[in-house]
């Protein structure tokens, strides 16, 4: 009775220590054998994985996408100043953007100054806190690591010689602090030409 206790331990302990050894049928090639190292892999709960952002793809140029306010005038002139009217319904939870006018060339990184002309607008009533355009069309300079979130991650990959609109929630804009015109935990709006990038 001793005996087969024996044999059965070391039967059962051999062929607990032979689980995992090999890689699942569907591992990928050259993946190490489970217990060669302490990976999420390996895990059998599912570690959190760094969240990855893919970057901005703005909607083609044409009908609005969706939670982009319709534009004053016209937006495809880009001599003449343009702003979102108020937006419908809830505003995204993410930064929306939208081509009117699609430029050409080398497209702006967040780590370039950029010129543009621009207007900015509430989402909530179209009420318009700033513009460039107020003093002509003069383009501004400025870094884009200089400004709000969003407005940086909305011009990256836009090409000189176009306009977009840009949808910025308040965790991209200014948050839960009010600035100057800005009420607190506002959703902004700027209509954007890029003129230049250096």
């Amino acid at each position: 009775m001793k005996r087969t206790l024996v044999a059965a331990t070391v039967i059962a302990l051999t062929t607990l220590a032979g689980c995992g050894s090999e890689p699942p049928v569907d591992a990928a090639p050259g993946s190490p054998p489970s217990g060669a190292t302490a990976s999420a892999q390996d895990s059998p709960v599912p570690l959190p994985q760094p969240i990855e952002t893919a970057p901005l793809v703005p909607a083609p140029p044409g009908a609005p996408a969706a939670g982009v306010p319709a534009l004053t005038g016209n937006p495809t002139d880009l001599t003449a100043a343009t702003q979102a009217g108020p937006g419908i319904g809830e505003p995204s939870a993410e930064l929306v953007a939208q081509d009117v006018v699609v430029g050409t060339g080398p497209a702006a990184t967040l780590d370039d100054t950029v010129n543009v002309r621009y207007t900015g607008t509430l989402y909530s009533d179209g009420t318009a806190f700033d513009s460039s355009w107020t003093d002509g069309d003069t383009p501004i300079e400025f870094p884009l690591s200089g400004v709000v979130p969003g407005f940086a991650q909305g011009i990256e990959g836009m090409a000189p010689g176009g306009r977009r609109v840009m949808v910025i929630p308040p965790d991209l804009g200014y948050g839960a602090e009010a600035n100057g015109p800005i009420p607190a935990g506002s959703t902004l709006v700027f209509v954007v030409d890029l003129v230049g990038v250096s």
